[in-house]
């Protein structure tokens, strides 16, 4: 039995149904099941990528990345994932759109909503601030068309190690 087969076996034992269409923000919100299962399935597409196994669950779609400061591990890991995924990641840049003209964080976020599968946001600039800004994004994809939204790192905690996959149907 291949090692991805095994590690589908163990997530079937955890309780995880309530990680479905959610935002992966605060890694002490989640139950040890569930941080258990985001690294077995970790563990599984490393197995794939390692056979040389397609780990592409997306024929098409956008992963949105928010950068607010400079990043190189953070900005990279995140391409890389969503290029695993099948996905093609899309830079919102802040200079190059309607945020430089005053446009708000709601509504950014209710239109990257309609055409993103995945977003990621990093803001650590100033404290508290980032988290804010996170918030009140979260807040509006839920009000839009909700997508899953990862927190690459705020302005409160900065996530080193941990990863997550979300999937939207």
């Amino acid at each position: 039995m291949s090692k991805t087969l095994e590690l589908a076996r163990h997530l079937e034992t955890l309780h995880i149904n309530d990680m479905y269409k959610t935002d992966f923000y605060w890694t002490w919100d989640k139950t040890d099941d569930e941080i258990d299962a985001i690294f077995t399935v970790a563990d599984a597409l490393r197995d794939l990528r390692e056979r040389n196994k397609s780990t592409r669950i997306f024929d098409s779609g956008l992963g949105i990345s928010l950068f607010r400061d400079n990043s190189t591990r953070t900005r990279f890991s995140f391409a890389s994932a969503c290029n695993l995924l099948g996905l093609e990641e899309q830079v919102l840049d802040e200079k190059k759109s309607q945020i430089a003209h005053g446009e708000t964080v709601r509504e950014t976020a209710n239109m990257v909503s309609f055409m993103a599968d995945v977003i990621g946001i990093r803001d650590d600039m100033y404290i508290g601030e980032g988290h804010k800004y996170q918030k009140t994004f979260m807040d509006a994809l839920e009000e839009g068309f909700s997508r899953p939204d990862i927190s690459l790192m705020a302005s409160i905690w900065a996530p080193r190690c941990s990863s997550s996959l979300a999937r939207s149907t």
